[in-house]
């Protein structure tokens, strides 16, 4: 259930880029706690075996994931958020673990189909408490798009290395920029630009960071897109979710939540 984004860029003549002391492989340690709406979803399946997403809250007891990241019902007890961390594996006196009441998977996502409509809302069993390490993202309008050539960033506990399956202790994010349609188009026969999005690499930075699915494409401040599949071949384009082409149906759930 758990696909994880390669975020990869093949630099002119070394496949790996070494790491400096405030740069893992492929990505930048995020500033402590400067990406407050980062959520970390966790099913503990067996006490050996973990499946696990990336997400972001927009309220306080709702968080946005990959509709991918859903499994079977029998798993929904075992599901929780991790709210506020930077390391992931060590107990952090400011970060909240909260369990999932529900999961609702967009109604029009069939993972047999295709991957469009690759959004999930999860409720809370509570909200969280918002503070300087837990705070929520905004949102864009209904259908605002981003333009090609748009700097964004993406982060999470994914993967960072190509050839282990080794994942990040800390958060780790990288810069992304926005592609144009055609360009998935050739890659992915089954792309919908109407709900989906196409993002490349950055000129030329190197990274090999992997970003967990359902995890936020940030731009300009809000949370443009949802981590989905990819890359085309071992290196980009990928695809996102489109969260403006959602807006309607989010909000609809959200009032159907909270009735």
């Amino acid at each position: 259930m758990m696909l994880m984004l390669l975020l990869f860029v093949l630099p002119t003549a070394l496949l790996l880029h070494g790491a400096g002391a405030d740069e893992i492989i492929g990505g930048r340690i995020v500033k402590k706690y400067s990406r407050p709406y980062m959520a970390y979803t966790k099913i503990e399946k067996t006490e050996k075996v973990n499946s696990k997403c990336g997400g972001f809250l927009i309220q306080e007891d709702v968080v946005v994931t990959a509709a991918h990241c859903n499994t079977e019902p029998r798993h929904l007890s075992k599901m929780s958020v991790i709210l506020g961390a930077h390391n992931i594996r060590k107990p952090e006196p400011n970060s909240q673990q909260i369990k999932v009441r529900r999961w609702i998977p967009h109604p029009k996502y069939n993972r047999t189909i295709s991957h469009c409509y690759d959004i999930m809302l999860l409720l809370l069993k509570h909200k969280a408490r918002l503070n300087k390490q837990v705070q929520t993202i905004p949102l864009p309008a209904w259908k605002k798009n981003v333009k090609p050539g748009t700097m964004c960033s993406v982060a999470g506990w994914g993967r960072i290395h190509l050839w282990s399956n080794k994942s990040s202790d800390v958060l780790l994010e990288v810069d992304l920029r926005v592609q144009d349609d055609r360009i998935c188009r050739k890659c992915f026969p089954k792309y919908a630009p109407q709900v989906q999005m196409c993002v490349g690499d950055s000129s030329g930075k190197r990274s090999t960071f992997k970003g967990d699915s359902g995890g936020p494409l940030v731009c300009n401040g809000a949370a443009y897109g949802i981590v989905s599949y990819g890359p085309c071949g071992k290196t980009f384009p990928k695809v996102f979710a489109k969260v403006s082409s959602f807006i309607p149906w989010i909000k609809e759930e959200l009032k159907k939540l909270h009735s």
